[in-house]
């Protein structure tokens, strides 16, 4: 049970009818795995704690530079040199004591991901490297733990929810050939502030939508953002039955 405390901080969430103090108890029982406390991870991860996620498993072996604060706004100036997931959970527990936080300060590969994984009700991929999506999403279908992906650079974004619990759910490979370009990164091509807070915030709404059953996910959608104009457009997903993943033949 909730206390008064509790009831108080998150009651504006709890006034939504479709949430109510059950939907909240469900945050509160969940854990997210978040991987990479960047640009998405920020939002992420403050929404969340913010939002009553019980759990939060917080993932990334960088540290933090001078040159992220211009968008990675779970850090601050004096945070630079320090591992992000460390700068990342301090920030969460000011903002609410009652989340509990597991930083993991290593990178995430075939060793240790289940480890994660299957600790967690929903994965929320914030990383901007393709061998770790692909990881991630191999381990999302194994364990049939949800998969929110996201992805933002210059002034574009997208993201989509694959949810292998699903039948007609695709995965992240039914999109993607694991072919996938490593400059396209910010490093090198640069990122509008806003942009990734945009992309990060959807992420979150995604993820508390599939902790508490709430609406409508983006299962079988791609959502793509166009900054410079800022528009949004959808396109339709459709799950691959020869996918080397979670297609009939996969391994």
């Amino acid at each position: 049970m909730m206390t008064d405390e509790e009831l108080l901080r998150y009651s504006r969430q709890i006034l939504l009818p479709q949430l109510d103090v059950e939907g909240q108890e469900k945050l509160r029982a969940a854990t997210a795995l978040i991987v990479g406390l960047g640009g998405l991870g920020s939002p992420v991860v403050l929404y969340l704690a913010a939002a009553g996620v019980g759990r939060l498993i917080l993932v990334d072996h960088d540290a933090v530079d001078l040159s992220n604060l211009q968008r990675q706004i779970a850090h601050q100036t004096a945070s630079i040199g320090k591992p992000k997931v460390e700068s990342a959970a301090d920030t969460a527990r000011r903002l609410n004591p009652h989340c509990d936080i597991i930083t993991v300060t290593e990178k995430l590969d075939a060793d240790n991901a289940r480890q994660w994984v299957a600790q967690a009700n929903v994965i929320v991929d914030c990383s901007d490297n393709f061998a770790v999506r692909f990881l991630l999403n191999r381990m999302s279908v194994q364990c049939k733990v949800p998969l929110v992906s996201g992805a933002a650079i210059r002034l574009d974004g997208q993201l989509s929810v694959y949810d292998p619990r699903l039948e007609n759910s695709p995965c992240y490979r039914c999109l993607y050939d694991e072919t996938g370009e490593e400059d396209m990164r910010c490093v090198s091509n640069g990122v509008l502030a806003p942009i990734v807070g945009i992309v990060g915030s959807i992420q979150a709404t995604e993820a508390i939508k599939v902790l508490t059953d709430m609406g409508s996910t983006l299962v079988g959608r791609l959502l793509l953002l166009d900054g410079l104009r800022m528009q949004f457009r959808e396109i339709r997903l459709n799950r691959n039955p020869a996918c080397p993943v979670c297609g009939a033949g996969a391994v």
